[in-house]
């Protein structure tokens, strides 16, 4: 079937970027109301280019809530399991946001600024009203509102050597998960050493709307001997790099503990935080399924539009497949799926329904392996 084209209005917003990032794109989807570009020359295409070279990124989607003022300390650690109180400023931390039942309400990056003052960087949901709601109903002395800052990603092996040439090698000594306020042609950025891709790369935060083209242009001038084109988010590139993807591989009907994001967080924090009880909780009686890595059998295969089915030899549903794809570099179909907890071991064998009919899956290793290849 032939794609709809996206229309534009008012309720999609604009992206500084998008004079330059809709360009030459071939295919786009909306993430928290904004377009984001989802493939330039192939999926494939891109996903090499990624990996060898270095790539513009309009991510102007990971809109931003800021909390500012005299509780935002507090509030953020009410929103999350993570212990906040050990971010400093100029840090960012990867966490879920919870809700009263333990699920996950989204998985940003949180970028301190100042002890009062904190940047919630989002994947795609709505975060804006429900945090300002939680403020209002639990009293916190706090501004939570939308401060129209929007990211440009660089990401891939060259990138360092590109935003070297617009701020000086001293970025190269930026560590992972720190950032820090500078000007770029003129506008003031926020240069985060983060990502969504294994590549490895940089996040500008634009503070200057009508300065997005300008950004652009200036670091696709200087990258040009570099092979700097624009880019986007890969498929077979996130998966590879075990990157989960709110809304396929995690949704509000899963807690982080069995999305494994517990890795980020320990219990028992200190501070109150909403959910909790109902996470200890969870905690205390066990997860029924945990997500894994898989690997699956057969020629290459499309990414679900939902799920995929995973049956046991009886031929009974135990789980799902959240998300899969090709990757040729590896030569083989990978993916993440949600198992019970008894069948999540390395090289355990089921059988995913697709499309194209029912094919073998193994539980894969953090490299892709299987002690069962």
């Amino acid at each position: 079937m032939n794609a709809p084209v996206i229309s534009f209005s008012r309720r999609l917003r604009v992206s500084p970027f998008e004079l330059r990032s809709l360009e030459g794109s071939k295919s786009a989807s909306v993430y928290n109301h904004l377009v984001l570009p989802t493939c330039y020359e192939s999926l494939e295409a891109d996903y090499w280019h990624l990996r060898e070279h270095v790539q513009l990124w309009d991510v102007a989607c990971q809109v931003q809530v800021e909390v500012q003022g005299p509780d935002a300390a507090d509030f953020i650690e009410y929103l999350t399991p993570r212990d906040v109180s050990r971010c400093q400023v100029g840090q960012c931390i990867y966490t879920p946001l919870i809700d009263e039942a333990g699920g996950i309400i989204n998985d940003p990056l949180i970028l301190r600024l100042a002890d009062d003052r904190f940047w919630i960087s989002l994947s795609d949901s709505d975060v804006l009203l429900w945090a300002k709601g939680l403020a209002l109903g639990k009293g916190f002395d706090v501004r939570v509102f939308d401060p129209d800052v929007f990211p440009l990603s660089i990401q891939g092996p060259k990138s360092a050597d590109l935003l070297s040439r617009v701020l000086g090698d001293t970025i190269r000594e930026l560590k992972f998960f720190r950032f820090i306020e500078t000007e770029i042609a003129g506008t003031s950025v926020v240069v985060a050493r983060t990502g969504w891709s294994g590549q490895g790369g940089y996040e500008i935060y634009l503070q200057e709307p009508d300065a997005g083209v300008t950004l652009w242009d200036t670091l696709a001038a200087a990258g040009e001997d570099l092979e700097v084109r624009p880019g986007c988010p890969n498929l077979i590139e996130r998966i590879e790099s075990g990157l989960l993807s709110f809304g396929n591989d995690m949704t509000l009907a899963n807690n982080p503990l069995e999305a494994g994001l517990d890795r980020f967080f320990k219990l028992g924090k200190s501070a109150d935080y909403l959910g909790r009880a109902a996470l200890e909780a969870i905690a205390e009686a066990g997860v029924t399924q945990r997500l894994v890595k898989v690997v699956i059998a057969g020629e290459p295969i499309a990414n679900p539009r939902t799920v995929y089915a995973i049956q046991d030899a009886a031929g009974e549903d135990i789980g799902t497949v959240t998300s899969a794809v090709y990757s040729p570099n590896l030569g083989k179909n990978i993916g993440f799926g949600y198992l019970p907890v008894d069948g999540c071991e390395e090289g355990r064998r089921g059988t995913v329904l697709t499309p194209e009919g029912a094919r073998e899956l193994r539980v894969a290793n953090d490299d892709w392996s299987s002690s069962l290849e």
